[in-house]
């Protein structure tokens, strides 16, 4: 099945929960009605994220809070200190049942949803976003059968899911958007954060030993070892201490066992985003019971505002279609729940994507009376892990993305602190690592990242006459569409929407028009 998208163009002066500025914000946004999995990993390569079925692209250079693409890079990530702090304090409370509520210093502020789509839901309210969804899917199941026979193929599916439910969605979308992927992160207090490009620590004491026997190496080679063996120092020339402090994987701290009698069972269960699974059905209620607590309690949200169409939308509607290829990961690719069941209930549920490059994470919401376990560093940490997991069987799975960072705002460069990490060139769409941009972002809000002068963006779009174009059940290259219109009102917004997803979406998307 081809992603199928309506661009609903650039949208400019609107709220921004970042600054507070009141008509700060610009977007570009398209409403996906279905959408690969490989499209989509494409379009978070050049800035777009979705939120719910509204996937949407910050126009860097005019936006008032800049929101760069981030990625860390699972496969290097070593926990920092505060990292394993979270980590031992969750596996304290389920081996003894002990709680730690104290001030988490580690835990910056919680990023909140308003902060996030608070504008882009009144912007989609105004949208209007009214076709006929059925028959919209009726006429691409008939063309796309068409254009098999037409290659002399049989469907491979008799009958497919219907592309989009016909149902209005001109009503708001939920109230956040990816931006806040992973609750919270750590951020080191100043000198004291952990820099993960050096070795661990190690004592003076340590280092003074291990000075003075390269000395006398150098000064007494034959008789380095015997000097050392009748003070009954060890043969190596590092003391046992520096070899068996080996810093802990994070998959030691994460999966560390436990006691036969443990207080506590914590089991995480991933569950694909859709009411035809069994346990997705079944554990709706108590997830959608759990995110109203957690918005009323953490986001002060009244509860007219986080109903369940609310949460549906926003958490349990997804344009991506499951996939599960023999190379792919053994869950598919696709959109999920990562829920967190603690003693036989639900007190986290982690909204990922699982994409052909990367586990992009869409939102968290918990029990805010487990909040003493900082879940949100918990839960990112999971993730992590399970990134790497996922990379074992599927090797070019290999990144975690974290949603958009904001310099300009201090509670969301949090995520600057998973390291090693990348930003994404918002003109050339290279990844470069966070450490070279960010001195750039300290003296100016948007930056192009790529020093190179002469790099241009390789993916542009160079021949928008091979787009395709979805109108009246018929799929057509725009070229061939343009000249039956010849409407050339339409041709800046068409040139809009090829210039932002570029050459390669472009020719395999398909973009509605009525």
């Amino acid at each position: 099945m081809a992603s199928v998208v309506e661009y609903k163009g650039l949208k400019a002066g609107y709220h921004c929960g970042y600054c507070e500025s009141e008509e700060g914000k610009v977007s570009c946004g398209m409403w996906a009605h279905t959408m690969t999995v490989q499209d989509y990993q494409d379009l978070i390569d050049r800035g777009w994220r979705r939120s719910g079925k509204y996937v949407y692209k910050p126009v860097m250079n005019q936006t008032c809070c800049p929101q760069y693409t981030i990625r860390c890079r699972p496969l290097q990530f070593q926990p920092s200190k505060s990292h394993k702090k979270v980590l031992k304090k969750m596996l304290k409370f389920l081996a003894k049942g002990e709680i730690s509520r104290g001030n988490c210093e580690d835990e910056p502020m919680e990023p909140t949803m308003e902060d996030a789509v608070a504008g882009d839901v009144a912007l989609i309210n105004k949208l209007d976003i009214q076709c006929d969804l059925k028959t919209l899917s009726d006429d691409l199941k008939e063309s796309l059968k068409s254009e098999e026979r037409k290659k002399g193929k049989t469907s491979k599916k008799a009958e497919s899911n219907d592309l989009i439910q016909s149902q209005n969605i001109e009503a708001k979308l939920g109230s956040g958007e990816p931006s806040h992927s992973i609750g919270v992160l750590t951020v080191p207090k100043p000198g004291k954060g952990a820099d993960l490009s050096k070795p661990p620590c190690r004592k003076a004491k340590e280092i003074r030993k291990e000075r003075k026997r390269l000395k006398l190496m150098q000064q007494n080679p034959a008789g380095e070892l015997q000097g050392f063996q009748s003070r009954g120092e060890p043969l190596s020339l590092f003391p046992p201490k520096a070899r068996s402090n080996q810093p802990k994987s994070l998959e030691d701290l994460i999966f560390e066992s436990l006691p036969e009698n443990a207080s506590h069972k914590l089991e995480v269960r991933l569950v694909p985003v859709s009411f035809e699974d069994p346990e997705f059905k079944s554990s709706f209620s108590q997830s959608f019971s759990l995110y109203v607590k957690y918005q009323m309690a953490i986001h002060q949200d009244p509860p007219d505002e986080c109903g369940k169409t609310e949460f549906t939308r926003f958490l349990c509607s997804s344009p991506l279609e499951a996939e599960n290829p023999p190379n792919g990961p053994a869950c598919g690719y696709g959109s999920f729940h990562q829920q967190y069941w603690l003693d036989g209930k639900i007190i986290a549920v982690g909204v990922i994507d699982i994409l052909p490059y990367c586990v992009s994470s869409v939102y968290l919401y918990y029990d805010p009376d487990y909040s003493f376990l900082s879940l949100g560093v918990y839960s990112a940490l999971r993730e992590i892990a399970f990134t790497r997991q996922l990379h074992e069987k599927t090797s070019q799975l290999s990144y975690y993305y974290m949603g958009f960072y904001i310099h300009s705002c201090p509670k969301m460069k949090y995520k600057g602190h998973y390291r090693p990490s990348d930003l994404l060139c918002p003109e050339t769409y290279v990844w470069v690592p966070i450490e070279q941009c960010l001195p750039s972002l300290e003296n100016s809000k948007y930056c192009r990242f790529n020093q190179d002068p002469e790099a241009v963006d390789e993916g542009r779009s160079k021949e928008p006459d091979r787009l395709q174009v979805f109108h009246k059940k018929a799929i057509l290259p725009y070229g061939v569409y343009k000249k039956q219109r010849r409407d050339p009102s339409e041709e800046a917004s068409v040139l809009q929407y090829a210039s932002l997803v570029g050459q390669t979406c472009a020719e395999r998307m398909l973009l509605f028009r009525s």
